[in-house]
């Protein structure tokens, strides 16, 4: 389930709906004529349970679905036609989130960089990332990384061996992120020659590593459409650290306690997960930035990156500053009343020219019903004549 109220993913299990219930107690009984046990109390049936699924476009994340609407031209989306109408604030959460991300400017309209994020099939955050790596001279790494945040985890624990792969994921981290983990985990990948046997003995799913793989080609092959450079950092990780930092800003936490962050923005408490490189390192940073939020028996933060508090505030400016000594208060209000006023002349004319619009396109249809008469030879009027002449001869 995706908050986008908050602007974090959070995963919940739902439980069934009245629907499914019935229609799978059908099918069993028509197949096999047998019993069907019902594994949840007669109450919950009656009382808790939804008689019918909720549409997906009424409960995930509309980013993708915003941006696509707008770059085929649709500015009011709010009025547009759905087949199964999303709530509005899920659609404003939606826009915010682009406009934040830089994919939509003051007044609702595409970027340039909004238009470049539309080529790539991730997750406008991603999108975003990879693109400004490209200015950071770190596309090669991230491109990795990418592609590892888009397939499931490739690490995985045999019952009766846990301590054996907890020894050998402990190889691969690197106690800054575990994004920088992943780009190593591919790298040692790459260098042992793509092997299986490599994986195995390191307890990574080789058919996750060999999905990565084949998203990275897809990726590398939409850059090169798009005249995008693949440029290797080398070990300058710290470079990495700052572009994952450009796009998960909003994500961001502080420390509050051993191992206990809180949001930076709602003062939501966040907890590192077991698995994390961060966990029981001995030293916590005081910022990172993470992937997604999980929900279990706490909320845990899963994939997780050491951040600087300078990088917050450059590149997220509309959420986090520096004290500064020099400014005072009343400077930084009338700079806050210059953006704001700034903003609502940019919505104004905005709005004025797609009413110019709108009122163009208005007269350019009924210019074009207008009647058009048929000329008739012979006649000084156009038009047909009202009588046929009669027929002469048989």
């Amino acid at each position: 389930m995706n908050l986008i109220g908050h602007l974090y993913v959070c995963l919940i299990l739902w439980s069934a709906v009245l629907n499914k219930c019935t229609e799978k107690a059908v099918i069993l009984y028509s197949d096999y004529c047998s019993q069907c046990f019902r594994l949840y109390t007669e109450s919950a049936y009656k009382n808790d349970m939804l008689i019918s699924t909720v549409p997906e476009i009424q409960r995930t994340n509309l980013s993708n679905v915003v941006l696509l609407l707008k770059s085929l031209g649709v500015q009011d989306l709010l009025q547009f036609h759905f087949m199964d109408p999303p709530p509005q604030d899920n659609i404003l959460n939606s826009m915010f989130q682009l406009w934040i991300l830089g994919a939509l400017d003051n007044t609702g309209s595409l970027t340039s960089l909004g238009r470049q994020m539309i080529e790539f099939p991730l997750d406008p955050p991603l999108s975003k990332m990879l693109l400004v790596s490209v200015d950071m001279e770190c596309s090669a790494e991230v491109l990795i990384i990418v592609s590892m945040l888009s397939v499931p985890t490739i690490f995985y624990r045999p019952k009766g061996r846990e301590e054996e792969s907890d020894q050998a994921r402990e190889k691969f981290q690197v106690p800054e992120s575990d994004h920088l983990t992943y780009l190593h985990v591919y790298q040692q990948w790459r260098l042992n020659n793509y092997s299986s046997r490599w994986c195995n003995e390191h307890y990574i799913h080789v058919k996750s590593m060999r999905k990565v793989r084949e998203v990275r080609q897809q990726l590398k092959d939409i850059m090169d459409q798009q005249k995008l450079p693949v440029i290797s950092c080398g070990t300058e990780w710290d470079v990495v650290r700052k572009c994952i930092c450009s796009a998960y800003f909003q994500q961001a936490a502080r420390l509050k306690g051993i191992g206990e962050y809180v949001n930076c923005r709602n003062g939501m408490p966040c907890h590192l997960h077991p698995t994390s490189a961060l966990f029981g390192m001995g030293f916590t940073p005081e910022y990172i930035v993470y992937h997604e939020l999980v929900m279990t028996t706490k909320e845990y933060m899963q994939c997780v990156t050491a951040v600087d508090g300078e990088w917050l505030a450059e590149l997220g400016p509309m959420f986090f500053s520096i004290k500064e000594s020099n400014t005072t208060r009343l400077e930084k209000k009338l700079a806050t009343k210059q953006r704001i006023s700034q903003m609502e002349a940019e919505l104004t004319a905005a709005s004025e020219e797609i009413k110019a619009q709108k009122e163009e396109e208005i007269m350019m249809k009924s210019a074009s019903l207008k009647k058009q008469a048929i000329s008739t030879p012979g006649r000084s009027c156009p038009g047909t004549p009202r009588h046929v002449p009669k027929r002469i001869g048989l």
